[in-house]
């Protein structure tokens, strides 16, 4: 009985430390991240998903946020602690950050977050609406935080500009027609209409010819590098934010016309099957 109880108690000594072994490996395999890879990869344990973090040159990233007083933007700070955060409110004249004039809905705090920081801009730079649902965030539940932790900075990188919303409904491939829409009919219905005809010749000048068919995937959420933004002049920006502060036209239209603007010389030509891969 010895022999036999020496021979078990070995087995079982053997089975313990392979199952510890195994379960090493295991969490180590985890948490590893390989030299190899292209990106780094974080184990999000409150998810169950991997999400990238730093892109590849480590550069500085940021949310620019347009919000309002009563909007909820702690899921921000709770789940990116890595990104900076530039939140505007725009209904708070008293605000560390607010905007010169409440016009244009969240143009105003684009432009000026870009006029404000040109010389010194983050390398990547997310402008975000505040709060986490929203009807038109690309994802099944309308979360965004889904959105964010999908997005990828290395193809921002690569790409220089990048729509947070791969999906064509609303806005593509061509949802303003400059010289044949009814302004009265659309401007009901919340679109720019025939008012982007005239709001892009006071924008770009009378030599600039009006494009027949706009185009790009709503709602105003993108992502631009430092470079690409240094693409345009700063003075261009300043009388973009000039016009949207002088305009006659309603918040709403004013708003749609630069939401309709912003890729017009920052948006690579791309298919919505690239977009969601990369």
């Amino acid at each position: 009985m010895r022999p036999r109880r020496r021979s078990n108690i070995r087995l079982a000594l053997y089975l313990l430390t392979l199952v510890l072994i195994v379960g090493y490996l295991v969490n180590r395999q985890r948490g590893t991240v390989f030299n190899d890879t292209t990106e780094d990869l974080t184990y999000e344990e409150d998810l169950g998903t991997y999400a990238q973090t730093p892109a590849t040159r480590q550069g500085e990233k940021a949310f620019v946020v347009a919000s309002q007083k009563k909007d909820d933007v702690d899921w921000l700070y709770d789940h990116f602690p890595d990104w900076t955060k530039y939140r505007y409110i725009v209904d708070d004249p008293k605000a560390e950050l607010t905007v010169p004039s409440n016009k244009g809905r969240e143009s105003m705090v684009y432009l000026t977050f870009i006029i404000d920081h040109y010389d010194d801009l983050p390398d990547y730079i997310l402008f975000l609406h505040p709060t986490r649902y929203q009807w038109h965030n690309d994802d099944p539940d309308y979360d965004g935080l889904m959105v964010l932790r999908n997005f990828q900075v290395p193809y921002l990188e690569k790409e220089g500009y990048v729509n947070l919303r791969c999906a064509w409904q609303l806005g593509c491939p061509n949802e303003i027609k400059p010289y044949e829409d009814d302004p009265r009919e659309k401007q009901q219905q919340g679109h720019a209409g025939n008012s982007y005809f005239h709001a892009f010749k006071e924008i770009f000048g009378e030599e600039r010819e009006v494009p027949h068919e706009v185009g790009v995937s709503c709602c105003a959420q993108f992502a631009l590098t430092r470079d690409k933004v240094h693409e345009i002049p700063k003075e261009e920006y300043v009388r973009l934010r000039e016009w949207l502060a002088k305009t006659p036209l309603s918040d709403a239209i004013s708003g749609r016309v630069m939401e309709y603007s912003w890729h017009t010389t920052c948006l690579p030509n791309i298919s919505t099957y690239v977009c969601y891969a990369e």
